[in-house]
């Protein structure tokens, strides 16, 4: 680092366009990262750097997969200090292609932390092992919910791990005008209830599609019925596109049903979601989006990340998505409509302490660069 620079930071994680919430993720991330450090130069490690690049200007992005240790050397020996994260990406046969890079880095002893990392579910012996070796020699752990933090206790790690919550806790919203709305198909004057769909995928391999696509288009059909409302469909993967087709064709009011299609930033949704009137979904960053706007929702829990979440905010959660809870489910959904006014100020306090929670990991990251800078352990730039 030379007299007056930044920092040369590096982000890690699953970046690159194919997640909105991901992306979501990268967006906090780097909010808060150009807080602390204005004058960093900041290099992302990308699924898509074009991508990237594109969307976040003002930042370097490189890629990562299918990049040898060497080439990955030559990047990593820029860097001051390697942030792993946030979002889910430590889990059985993912967590390694992640921790290869890591490892990379800690052999030329940069400094790693991980950032409001999510873990698990994590049984494979590899993943197991590269876990609790590569974040044993962290600087800090943090990850955002008590189940992932229960997960590296079970592989064995003996570091402090502070749990705060997900990135995207950090995000303010962008407008999202109710012309775009229109130029989806929209109406005006109609209630709107956004819907949240995901595919099967590595973390919901036991997810019944076809049970599912039928048990949310008894959900449509109901709030159609019960509120007159529209059902919006919001991707937060392409693949999410063909699933809401996939629930519509089970509705019998599918005329009544809209998928996004817009190519829209985290922002934007986030502001979008101010347009619903409820929301029922599975994607994490899609509840995380209504909760932070106060749009009543429910989640459909998939994985535990989304039970983290609702037991944290104090909603409802029955448990999976299977179709034996179709009567529970709509009477819950009925609920949620009659007491969305009654709900809505003790939801809001729980927002609030959870976004509190988000900036726990921006003091820690803090903390973190003061020691580099204190114990003179930054790269002596050219």
């Amino acid at each position: 680092m030379r007299d007056g620079a930044g920092l040369t930071i590096g982000v890690l994680g699953s970046y690159g366009g194919r997640n909105l919430g991901d992306e979501a993720i990268l967006a906090g991330l780097l909010a808060d990262l150009r807080e602390q450090e204005p004058n960093s130069r900041i290099v992302v490690f990308s699924r898509n750097p074009a991508h990237t690049a594109l969307t976040h200007p003002d930042v370097e992005a490189v890629p990562w997969e299918g990049v040898s240790r060497a080439d990955s050397a030559l990047v990593l020996a820029e860097l001051d200090l390697l942030i792993l994260g946030g979002g889910g990406i430590l889990y059985d046969r993912e967590a390694r292609r992640y921790l290869r890079v890591v490892r990379v880095a800690q052999e030329r002893g940069l400094p790693l932390i991980t950032y409001a990392v999510g873990v698990g579910p994590l049984s494979d012996e590899v993943d197991t092992g590269m876990v609790r070796e590569t974040l044993g020699g962290a600087a800090e752990v943090t990850v955002r919910d008590q189940e992932s933090r229960m997960v590296l206790e079970e592989a064995g790690l003996l570091n402090p791990v502070t749990v705060t919550a997900d990135p995207a806790f950090l995000l303010t919203p962008e407008d999202f005008p109710i012309e775009f709305l229109r130029e989806e198909g929209v109406p005006a004057g109609k209630r709107l209830v956004g819907v949240s769909v995901r595919e099967p995928g590595r973390a919901a391999e036991r997810l019944d599609v076809d049970g599912y696509h039928r048990l949310l288009a008894q959900i449509g059909d109901f709030l159609v019925h019960r509120i007159d409302a529209y059902v919006l469909f919001v991707p937060m993967e392409r693949d999410d596109i063909r699933h809401s087709h996939g629930v519509m064709s089970h509705m019998t009011a599918a005329e009544r049903g809209r998928v996004l299609h817009g190519d829209y930033s985290p922002q934007q949704v986030l502001g979008l979601m101010k347009h619903l009137d409820l929301a029922v979904g599975m994607r994490l960053h899609f509840l995380i989006f209504a909760a932070m706007v106060g749009t009543p929702f429910l989640p459909l829990p998939y994985a535990g990340k989304v039970f983290d979440l609702a037991q944290r905010l104090g909603v409802p959660a029955l448990k999976g998505v299977e179709r034996e809870v179709e009567g529970p489910l709509l009477a819950e959904v009925d609920r949620l409509w009659d007491e969305r006014e009654a709900r809505a100020e003790a939801t809001a306090q729980r927002v609030a302490e959870v976004c509190e929670q988000a900036r726990v990991t921006s003091r820690v990251i803090r903390g973190v660069l003061e020691s580099l800078r204190t114990r003179g352990l930054v790269r002596i730039g050219t």
